[in-house]
């Protein structure tokens, strides 16, 4: 343990963590300060319009677009906690951040990103009984069971984010404060500790397989079991109609794992803490964005429920004007 570590006043000294963002040349902070914004209001916006589309439509008052309305506020909020500082960051032109204020992106970071995770594994046993369990859908798929699944998951995510969030409290830091990325990301702030990190490390690899492997085994399992229900389908029309209502969901599934193990690869394969902190930005920020695009585009009854919607606004807006 190095000499800056050492003594009971250690953990009063740490006063904050300075972010190393995206790059540190001047010249390129307000191209990344507009991309940020950009992509932020975009996803926001986006999100937001699913999610009042979805209330304000009785047509999609169903569990797979009650989870869908969910999966839009919990993208939100995931993007809510890193990009907000990003910006603040490059406005204010200063990188740093506090302890506390690292511990609670750090915790909220955590418990979004979990939300996705378990939400997207709900949202696929909702399709498995949709095409395998058709006449038995809405009597599995009940509202007591929907809401179950939903507080499941936010209790599951609250609990690990707490878990993790609360063993780094302990760890004593030295003097290199610098985390090689523009939010508190939990591996790094953990490999600038001078304290002893076995427990951490270990929780973070256990944590790591049952709850990331898990809800992506369950989707796995899901899938395989859907496309052996759909190969039984005789008319290729079912095939088609069964398979389209599973499209956007298996869009997002592949966008949120493909871009969490590329970014993991990244960093495991580049020593360049940059390279890594770019990777970071396609599922921090780009699959958020992209997910009410792939609903949107890609799904009949947000399409005619939009139109619905859109048609409604200018209805009201022509009477206001009248």
């Amino acid at each position: 343990m190095c000499p800056a570590c050492m003594g009971p006043e250690n953990d009063t000294l740490i006063s904050e963590f300075l972010l190393l963002g995206l790059s540190e040349e001047p010249a390129l902070q307000p191209l990344i300060f507009g991309l940020f914004l950009s992509m932020y209001l975009i996803t926001v916006l986006g999100n937001l319009l699913i999610i009042l589309v979805v209330s304000s439509d009785s047509h999609l008052h169903t569990p797979m677009y009650l989870f869908l309305s969910n999966l839009s506020l919990v993208d939100i909020c995931f993007t809510s906690t890193t990009v907000p500082k990003v910006l603040w960051n490059i406005q204010t032109q200063r990188k740093a951040i506090t302890y506390a204020g690292c511990i609670t992106q750090m915790y909220f970071f955590l418990l979004f990103g979990g939300l996705d995770d378990f939400l997207l594994a709900v949202m696929a046993y909702d399709r498995y009984v949709a095409i395998c369990h058709p006449l038995h859908y809405m009597v599995i798929m009940n509202p007591r069971l929907c809401g179950l699944l939903v507080l499941v998951s936010w209790i599951m995510g609250s609990l690990n984010s707490l878990l993790q969030s609360l063993i780094v409290l302990p760890l004593s830091f030295c003097t290199d404060l610098e985390i090689p990325n523009y939010f508190c990301e939990l591996k790094e702030v953990v490999q600038l500790a001078c304290s002893d990190t076995f427990l951490n490390n270990m929780v973070m690899y256990f944590v790591s397989v049952l709850l990331g492997g898990g809800p992506l085994a369950g989707i796995i399992y899901s899938y395989s079991k859907i496309v052996s229900s759909i190969c039984r389908i005789p008319s290729a029309q079912g095939k088609y109609k069964a398979f389209s209502t599973c499209v956007s969901h298996l869009s997002v599934v592949t966008l949120f794992y493909g871009t969490s193990i590329g970014v993991y690869l990244t960093s495991a394969a580049t020593h360049s803490s940059h390279s890594s902190a770019a990777a970071s930005v396609m599922y921090t920020v780009i699959t958020p964005m992209l997910n009410p695009f792939i609903y949107s585009l890609r799904n009949r009854d947000i399409k005619r429920a939009l139109k619905r919607f859109f048609g409604m606004a200018g209805t009201k807006g022509t009477i206001i004007s009248r």
